[in-house]
């Protein structure tokens, strides 16, 4: 019996002791999956991690040496459609009372600009103007030419941060384009004619130009050198700046041109954008100088220049007092002048009026005008411009009733 006994217990142990270890290899079973899940996970993660830095480094590695400069960047376009027309009452209607019509500025028809503008490197800009025009020549007695819409303008502008910038205008380049302000965002401040436009030798069309401006303070300044070509001439121009503003809204501008003669060759036909340099030296021997030779390079104009000072003046928020006389060197003699006064709220109403001439001497009052308008504002975009022009020159008179109206994007 105790042997069966004993076997029994035996049996019994045996049996205890498997039970107890199928219940902790159970309980040691998640235990061990979730290390093992865990060790996998991890190693994942580790891959991933690898995967995204090297993606990282190939992305910047693009960026750096072969992206675009044009990619990412936006484009902006201005764009405006002015239109002007006038009735003109003359006692005459002859050449002298359109000469002077013409020298009033009244440039009457369609004048349509549109820019599109990038900006490259952050700071910089690229951009290009098209133009298309419908206007008349008041010389002509009202002969009306036009362009269709073309390409005007093409310019790089670099900008070294906030105190230096240059520009460069392989074509269609003009002074004002070193101004402080865009074109189209004065536009809502120009007159019924020319005299809100500052002084004429901004306006010239000087063909390819590269000009830089220096910021310092309260003083700006700016040069400019420009080439311009018709056909087989070639003119070179200086052009400088300087701008001092005061804290109380006054600004001062002094600028200067000055235009070298125009080099002509009749035997030589080159495009506008080639600038001829020669080095020349004087030959003494006799037989050289008795060879025939071509045409040398000829001057067919003297040298000019003009000076200017302008004057700007912020009454308030929205009134603007400005004025300018500029001087021709051929003739110091000879003055443009002009004064304008505009008050231009963001309302449906403004108004504006100018005055100005051209003085031959103390006592020569050659020419003069005056005109005054009402700005309304149907809209944003859109604006209307009635008013009356009165024109002096010499011995004729001419009343003018225009009407101007600009839409811009």
């Amino acid at each position: 019996m105790e042997s069966i006994t004993s076997a029994v217990e035996k049996v019994k142990g045996l049996a205890q002791e498997f039970v107890k270890g199928r219940e902790s290899s159970s309980r040691r079973k998640p235990v061990e999956i979730l290390k093992r899940l865990q060790r996998e996970s991890f190693s994942e993660l580790m891959k991933l991690r690898d995967r995204q830095e090297k993606v990282e480094r190939l992305l910047s590695f693009y960026k750096a040496s072969k992206t675009n400069p044009f990619q990412e960047s936006n484009t902006l376009l201005r764009g405006e459609v002015d239109l002007l027309g006038a009735v003109l009452l003359m006692s005459k209607v002859d050449e002298e009372h359109w000469d002077g019509v013409d020298r009033a500025g009244i440039r009457t028809g369609v004048d349509s600009r549109f820019r599109f503008e990038t900006t490259v490197r952050d700071k910089d800009s690229v951009g290009v103007e098209f133009v298309a025009n419908q206007k008349s020549v008041g010389s002509n007695g009202g002969d009306v030419y036009g362009t269709s819409l073309s390409l005007s303008k093409l310019f790089y502008k670099a900008n070294a941060g906030d105190w230096f910038s240059a520009i460069a205008i392989p074509f269609g380049a003009q002074f004002r384009d070193l101004g402080l302000a865009s074109d189209f965002s004065r536009q809502e401040e120009k007159g019924l004619t020319d005299l809100s436009s500052g002084p004429p030798l901004l306006h010239q069309h000087n063909g390819g130009a590269i000009g830089v401006t220096v910021r310092k303070s309260n003083i700006i300044a700016s040069l400019a050198q420009s080439v311009s070509g018709m056909r087989n001439e070639h003119c070179f121009s200086t052009f400088g700046q300087v701008v001092y503003q005061l804290p109380i809204g006054l600004k001062f501008s002094f600028l200067g041109l000055h235009r070298g003669p125009k080099l002509a060759n009749r035997n030589v036909h080159i495009g506008a954008l080639a600038i001829p340099v020669g080095f020349s030296r004087h030959v003494e021997d006799d037989d050289t100088m008795g060879e025939p030779s071509s045409p040398p390079l000829t001057t067919n104009t003297l040298e000019t220049g003009s000076i200017a000072l302008k004057l700007e003046s912020e009454l308030d928020e929205y009134g603007r007092l400005a004025g300018w006389i500029e001087m021709k060197q051929a003739n110091p003699k000879h003055l443009q002048w002009a004064v304008n006064f505009s008050d231009f709220s963001e309302d449906a109403f403004g108004w504006g009026m100018s005055l100005g001439g051209i003085v031959e001497g103390p006592r020569n009052w050659d020419h003069f005008q005056v005109e005054s308008y009402v700005k309304f504002n149907p809209s944003k975009r859109f604006s209307l411009k009635p008013g009356v022009a009165y024109i002096v020159d010499g011995n004729s008179r001419t009343l003018a009733l225009v009407l101007r109206s600009n839409w811009s994007l």
